[in-house]
């Protein structure tokens, strides 16, 4: 019978199962050690030197026992672990081996310092990435490397390969560790193609709440999507090719259902296009391709969708003007707008031929390329535009204003939404390409208080708008505006 089976059989609602038997042997026991043990005190009580022989054998089971303590003490002879009898406190179950627990995700970790803890108040956060061997042990050797260095493992997540294991950490070490020493540590406990970078605070959010967050703000708001890969991902370049692009059109070597190559990964979208990622620094795992291809696959299915929320803008003329998301059911009323501008102001907006205008609006209102409001007259009619473009690394602001609507604060309002959105979209900075001589598009961006970089690249000027600072004179975003 094994110890686990014998464990089961000897309990019973929670208590030991007590047998007549065993309590018979225990009794005959304990009336015979009483029987010997007077047999031997008469025996030397009543001898001549019968209490000398008690004090001496006591003194000398005293002194036995003080020698024992101190050898004990001095040269610390415990018994192994192996020798108590103890069983573990969870016992593995299933076909999974000790060292390294099932390849299901996230695992939440015991901190790995084998001495004190490390301070969270004045360690530093890593995120660290390593390939090991899967098999039993590798895992357990990566632990007590980093529990010698005092790093504490706060969360761990596992992507399998065919031929091994890339354990992902989220770590709090020590501030006077540096990257270089904890990667040499992870090489000599058996990771290759280690990679550290340094974590903040969002980062504490477990995976599983990271991912169910990305796809609930998908699902409200396809224009999302690119967001939402983005920050799965990390890092990286997300580009959007249309359906009627020629690069999308050539690209058969993309399956329906995507696929990855490295630090490239291609994803379908239902129109006929392509999602390129690109993350050069890292190369792409099964797992990270599995959770991307998600969330394209829940904005097919949920289809094109935009919140419908408003607000509503008033004019120092009086005037007022309903601010909205615009998405491609807006092209017609978008092509009306276009006939009312003049050419000078359709030429200061797209920087080509004014008759390929109408050509730009279904990419520029499709959610896969960033976000557009839209200011609305009471009639219906959409009297500006304002462009927020996902451009790469980089986010590209525009603006175009109906000439009989201009100077009145609506391309300031719209652009100072579009640059609070570009905040909370993680954006770095945002750039503008206009002409020297469209000064309300100058002023416009003047007007953010932000710092500001110009450039000129052939006739044209670019002006960037670095978001490290809190923007000034931008408006919330409509969505957290008064409803209407």
């Amino acid at each position: 019978m094994s110890p686990d089976m014998s464990d089961v059989t000897r309990v019973k609602h929670g208590r030991p199962v007590h047998h007549w038997r065993r309590d018979l042997v225990e009794l005959a026991a304990l009336f015979t050690a009483v029987a010997v043990a007077d047999a031997v005190a008469n025996l030397i009580g009543h001898g001549p030197d019968g209490p000398a022989l008690l004090v001496i054998s006591a003194v000398v089971l005293l002194a036995t026992a003080g020698f024992h303590v101190w050898w004990a003490r001095r040269h610390g002879h415990a018994p192994p672990t192996a020798d108590t009898g103890a069983r573990d406190a969870a016992p593995h179950t299933g076909g999974t081996a000790p060292g390294r627990q099932g390849h299901g995700g996230d695992r939440a970790q015991e901190p790995a310092g084998g001495g004190a803890s490390v301070d969270p108040a004045h360690g530093a956060l890593w995120r660290m990435r390593t390939t090991v061997r899967d098999e039993p042990g590798s895992l357990a050797a990566l632990c007590t490397v980093l529990a010698r260095l005092r790093v504490d493992i706060l969360s761990l997540q596992t992507h399998p390969l065919a031929d091994g294991t890339v354990d992902e950490f989220l770590l709090r070490a020590p501030q006077e560790l540096p990257a270089a020493e904890l990667s040499r540590a992870v090489a000599r406990a058996g990771g290759s193609g280690t990679w550290v970078e340094r974590a903040d605070a969002h980062d504490l959010v477990d995976a599983p709440t990271r991912i169910l967050g990305l796809a609930t703000r998908t699902a409200l708001d396809a224009a999302e999507l690119p967001l939402s890969l983005r920050q799965l991902l990390g890092r990286c370049t997300i580009r959007s090719l249309p359906a009627s692009s020629p690069a999308a059109r050539t690209d058969g070597g993309t399956p329906v259902e995507g696929g990855y190559d490295g630090t490239e990964m291609r994803l379908r979208t239902p129109e006929g296009g392509v999602i390129t990622v690109e993350r050069p620094y890292l190369p792409f795992t099964p797992t990270e391709f599995a959770r991307a291809r998600a969330l394209v696959e829940l904005d097919t299915r949920l289809g094109p969708r935009v919140p419908r929320s408003h607000d509503v803008l008033t004019l120092p003329q009086g005037n007022e003007v309903k601010v909205r998301r615009a998405d491609v059911s807006d092209v017609p009323a978008a092509k009306a707008m276009h006939e009312r501008c003049s050419q000078r102001t359709l030429s200061m907006r797209y920087h080509g031929p004014v008759a390929d205008a109408d050509r730009y609006l279904n990419h520029l209102l499709g959610p896969r390329f960033g976000r557009t409001l839209a200011a609305q007259t009471a009639s219906g009619r959409i009297v500006a535009l304002g462009h927020l473009l996902w451009d790469g690394d980089e986010t590209e602001v525009a603006l175009l204003v109906e000439d009989d609507w201009q100077r009145r604060g609506i391309g300031a309002d719209l652009l100072g939404r579009l640059v609070t959105m570009a905040v909370e979209a993680g954006c770095e900075s945002v750039y503008a390409v206009t002409q020297a001589s469209n000064t309300g598009m100058v002023a416009a961006m003047r007007g953010l208080g932000l710092p500001l970089d110009y450039q000129i690249e052939e006739g044209t000027l670019v002006v960037t708008a670095r978001l490290d600072a809190t923007p000034v004179a931008s408006r919330p975003p409509y969505e957290r505006a008064e409803r209407h």
